[in-house]
């Protein structure tokens, strides 16, 4: 190995003098100091971290609550739009439920009143005044000079007993309220009415092209049409 030499003083050409060695008690201490000042930095920079882990952490905790929040806000809206809606469905049903009953109800009494008078139609029915009114009105009605007139089987004969007395009053009433002569020859039908119905008269003429339907049953579902406003008003005045 080759000697290398020792550096020389400018001044005095003399070799510069060796550093003295470190003393331990000195060595230690700066190691300390370095320990020190690293912990330092690493409790900072520990703190720093832990201060923004913990921001973050608020702020993720702040974002999950309000999320749950307005999806829970969210899911009562919607269960509470559900409700209502199904009770607003309700209601109506319930309402349209109590107006079909109430109507049920009143058409049955209006159909009871229709039952009732049945058999005093009935009756009337055999009145020949009544049948020989009902043959002159159908006979207004048509205005022709010659009528059929159809009934019951068994009102053929009480029908044909009319025919006379109803051509006299066609003939007057037309006499009294235009002036003119006009006549009408009647004719009893070789079909009848159903047995079932209530009696009265059907006229018609020219082979049955043109027909007046004078039953009483129809007369009967007139009248209870006509009237039904003023029966109502009188059985369900609160209505």
């Amino acid at each position: 190995l080759k000697h290398r030499s020792r550096p020389t003083l400018p001044s005095t050409g003399l070799p510069c003098p060796e550093p003295a060695a470190m003393d331990s008690q000195e060595a230690q201490n700066q190691i300390a100091q370095m320990i020190s000042f690293i912990a330092s930095e690493a409790q900072d920079r520990a703190s720093e971290i832990q201060k923004k882990g913990e921001e973050e952490f608020s702020i993720e905790v702040h974002r999950l609550i309000t999320e749950q929040k307005e999806k829970i806000r969210g899911t009562f809206e919607k269960q509470a739009k559900m409700i209502e809606t199904q009770y607003a469905i309700a209601k109506s049903m319930a309402i349209n439920k109590m107006r079909l009953e109430k109507i049920k109800a009143r058409q049955e009494v209006m159909n009871q009143i229709e039952a009732d008078v049945r058999p005093n139609l009935a009756k009337e029915s055999q009145n020949k005044a009544f049948i020989t009114k009902l043959i002159v009105q159908g006979m207004l009605m048509l205005l022709e000079a010659e009528v059929v007139v159809r009934c019951r089987q068994a009102d053929a004969k009480l029908v044909q007993g009319c025919s006379s007395a109803a051509q006299t009053e066609y003939t007057n009433l037309i006499k009294t309220e235009t002036g003119a002569s006009k006549t009408c020859t009647l004719s009893i039908d070789t079909l009848f009415l159903k047995e079932g119905c209530l009696g009265g008269v059907a006229l018609g003429c020219f082979g049955g092209k043109i027909t007046i339907d004078n039953t009483v049953d129809i007369r009967l579902r007139l009248t209870m049409e006509q009237a039904k406003p003023a029966i109502r008003a009188l059985l369900f005045p609160s209505a």
